[in-house]
């Protein structure tokens, strides 16, 4: 059975290019990439070209998990939208601006180990992050 991908959003007060480059850079991503506030995104590298490869480190600040989350770009247009996959999964990551304000819509192809709802507030709790250090820095 093949699910129906999820989307997620969120409308930032900044300027899309503001928004891209803290989304894409990883002195940004490691402050704001992790779910919970007892989670961090100690590393992360990210070679911003097709083929090339976006990894961030994330873990409990306990060291009790974590992981990588590592992609490989497949589509990229620059300050607009791009596309990678994941683990034979699929995310695209796109930016539109009006008057100063930007929103970012993630669609993403879900995993059958969580539920569905889990998967979009985990995703959506990352992307308010997201959204709160890119407003407030």
């Amino acid at each position: 059975m093949i699910q129906e991908k999820i989307k997620i959003t969120a409308t930032i007060a900044a300027a899309k290019q503001k928004v891209w480059d803290y989304y894409t850079q990883p002195m940004h991503i490691t402050r704001w990439n992790f779910a919970h506030p007892s989670w961090h995104c100690p590393a992360a590298t990210n070679d911003m070209k097709v083929g090339g490869r976006y990894v961030a480190r994330m873990e409990a600040k306990d060291g009790s998990a974590g992981f990588d989350f590592d992609a490989v770009y497949t589509d990229i247009h620059q300050g607009e939208c791009f596309t990678y996959e994941f683990g034979g999964r699929i995310a695209t990551v796109a930016l539109t601006e009006t008057n100063g304000i930007t929103e970012v819509t993630i669609t993403f192809d879900p995993e059958t180990e969580n539920a569905i709802e889990l998967q979009r507030s985990g995703w959506q709790a990352i992307l308010n992050n997201f959204k709160n250090y890119t407003e407030t820095n």
